[in-house]
């Protein structure tokens, strides 16, 4: 049976539950503007009913405030993160690529069309004026200016490839620091809610941190209730939040995460010929993780096309092989000599012009990696690795008979910076070899046998170069000379009276029919791509030119996308002004409505017990 007062603790509920939603009102005018606030509701429903043993059965007993809960979508969070993900990598492919295409364009002076047709008019300067030695160092010197030109250009990339790999490191660091923070959140948000509050700030701080985080790498989340295995039934108040990224592997499981470590490649342990020294593997590893530390959780796998986001981007930028990498299966294994023969049957493979190995590195045959000392190419798809030796290694699995696969480094299906240094290294070997085949069979003016024009330098700090038998003399043909090596044969930037200018030896100085089969070579024959070595720059720029128009299409379209979506969310989640000043003067009217009820229901308690002498 209700009591007397019955109606005046029904009036109080609706004064406590107005008061409860003004404040909450209050709270959301004054983060209107704040970044990563969720609009705030106050959850009520109505009490339970009193029995009060009457016709009439039960009587209503006013409002219960369940909580103060956040507005939110977690299909907008979704659709957002996603975007998120895909803006990233697009952001900085075309960031890089358009790094790419201003170093390749063409400026009219020391670009490479500008370049090369100052090549052919000093070759034709050859020819008409007599070969004098003016016109001959003139041309030597063109040729010097086309060797610097892609020794430039591939300094650049490496200086490009550098900061890539800077970037990569930036990146991983920042996750890990997410990583920590969302861990910590977890924590303080199941103590705050274990006492049977919601932690709503903290949520959306948590929230935010994952936002961010969805632009670095692709972000999956879930969330589920922590159950009593005393008690099932029992409602804990505690959840577990796990963050997924790079397409399921786990990096935040409640109050436990795992970091990302950027591990420097040793000398030895290249996977492209032209890659700088240093370039970064990546390794998971425990939150307590110390530098320097080997005890690594496993490899972070680089070819993972799922990574997404900023990370994705810059690895496919810094690693990008347009899928082309060395792959075959092993043919045979001599244990004594640590020899493996590889058969290989991607065309490219077997094409030394496109050869990207490094001459020491990693190869990973069947399941494990070892690294190599040298390597020879047999011919015919068939190479043959020297594995490095040493007491430590196990070279127990690998299969004597053949037949475990084996690979160096792993296809990265985007064309990066290691893509145009092969671009530049085929282009460079099919020039020299048919430039030398020409010129070492000709002869000079006095009649001395021909000597090669182009050549590459051993090292950087010696004035070394490459002899024509040793370009010529074994299966790896030209393979040594690089665009970063790129060089004219010293021999003739001496002395360019040693060009060789005639095809027969016994014609006057004044027959240039080597000359006349360069200059034909040069304008006519195919060497790259189904092109002559003139259009190298059309066939390169085309590529890099495209990329950089679809990274650009794309970030436009995903920033596009993010407006749209973020304010869909925000249509949601957001606080409208409007929207809340129309909620204040309910509430008012709400609060007032309860006051005047507990007004006169004081007046009629002051009736009933003062005036009536009960």
């Amino acid at each position: 049976m209700a009591s007397q007062f019955f109606g005046l603790n029904i009036a109080a509920s609706g004064l406590r539950a107005a008061m409860a939603a003004y404040n909450t009102t209050a709270n959301n005018v004054s983060n209107a503007d704040t970044t990563g606030y969720t609009r705030q509701k106050v959850v009520q429903q109505a009490a339970n009913a009193l029995e009060t043993f009457t016709t009439y059965g039960c009587a209503g007993a006013g409002v219960d405030t369940i909580s103060i809960q956040r507005v939110r979508d977690s299909f907008y969070d979704t659709r957002y993160r996603n975007n998120e993900t895909l803006l990233g990598q697009y952001t900085q492919k075309q960031y890089y690529n358009n790094l790419v295409e201003n170093y390749l364009n063409d400026n009219g002076t020391t670009g490479f069309s500008s370049l090369y047709t100052a090549l052919q008019t000093s070759l034709q300067s050859v020819m008409t004026a007599a070969g004098t030695t003016a016109t001959k160092t003139s041309f030597i010197s063109a040729a010097t200016s086309v060797a610097e030109y892609f020794n430039n250009i591939s300094g650049n990339l490496q200086a490009e490839q550098s900061d890539l790999n800077d970037e990569i490191k930036t990146s991983t660091d920042s996750i890990n620091s997410m990583a920590e923070e969302i861990a910590t959140l977890n924590q303080q948000i199941n103590t705050v809610e274990m006492t049977g509050t919601t932690a709503n700030d903290l949520r959306d701080k948590r929230d935010s941190i994952v936002d961010n985080l969805s632009k670095l790498v692709n972000v999956a989340v879930k969330e589920s209730k922590v159950i009593d295995e005393n008690d099932p039934d029992r409602d804990t108040g505690a959840t577990r939040y796990q963050v997924s990224i790079a397409g399921g592997q786990t990096l935040v499981d409640m109050y436990e995460y795992k970091k990302l470590v950027c591990v420097a490649r040793e000398s030895d342990e290249g996977i492209n010929q032209n890659d700088i020294s240093g370039l970064y593997n990546i390794k998971w590893v425990s939150s307590d993780y110390k530098s320097g530390s080997t005890n690594y959780l496993g490899d972070f796998r680089l070819d993972n096309q799922n990574i997404g986001g900023t990370l994705q981007g810059l690895i496919e930028m810094r690693d990008g092989n347009n899928s082309q990498y060395f792959n075959g299966t092993s043919a045979s294994w001599n244990a004594s000599s640590r020899k493996v023969t590889i058969e290989t049957k991607s065309g490219y493979l077997s094409d030394m012009g496109k050869c990207t190995l490094p001459e020491d590195g990693t190869i990973t045959i069947g399941s494990r990696t070892y690294n190599y000392d040298s390597w020879t190419y047999e011919g015919s798809g068939k190479y043959t690795f020297t594995l490095e030796g040493g007491t430590d290694k196990d070279f127990s699995r690998i299969t004597t008979a053949g037949g475990d696969s084996c690979k160096v480094g792993s296809a990265v299906s985007y064309q990066g910076i290691p893509y145009y240094m092969e671009q530049m290294n085929e282009w460079i070997r099919s020039f020299s070899s048919e430039v030398n085949k020409i010129m070492e069979s000709g002869y000079t003016s006095d009649g001395t046998k021909g000597v090669n024009l182009f050549t590459a330098d051993k090292t950087t700090d010696s004035s070394a170069q490459y002899s024509y038998e040793e370009m010529t003399g074994t299966n790896k043909g030209y393979y040594d000379v690089t665009a970063a090596n790129f060089a004219v044969n010293s021999t003739l930037t001496d002395n360019a009276d040693l060009l060789a200018t005639k095809a027969d030896k016994t014609e006057g100085a004044s027959e240039f029919g080597n000359l006349t089969s360069l200059k034909t070579m040069m304008a006519e024959k195919e060497i790259f791509r189904g092109a002559t070595a003139g259009e190298f720059l059309d066939k390169v720029l085309a590529d890099v030119s495209l990329n950089t128009s679809n990274s650009k299409t794309m970030e436009t379209t995903y920033t596009s996308l993010q407006n749209t979506i973020n304010n869909q969310r925000l249509s949601t989640s957001g606080v409208d002004e409007d929207e809340e000043a129309e909620a204040m003067v309910q509430y008012s009217n709400s609060y007032t409505l309860s006051s005047k009820m507990i007004q006169t229901l004081t007046e009629i308690y002051d009736r009933l017990i003062l005036q009536t002498g009960v």
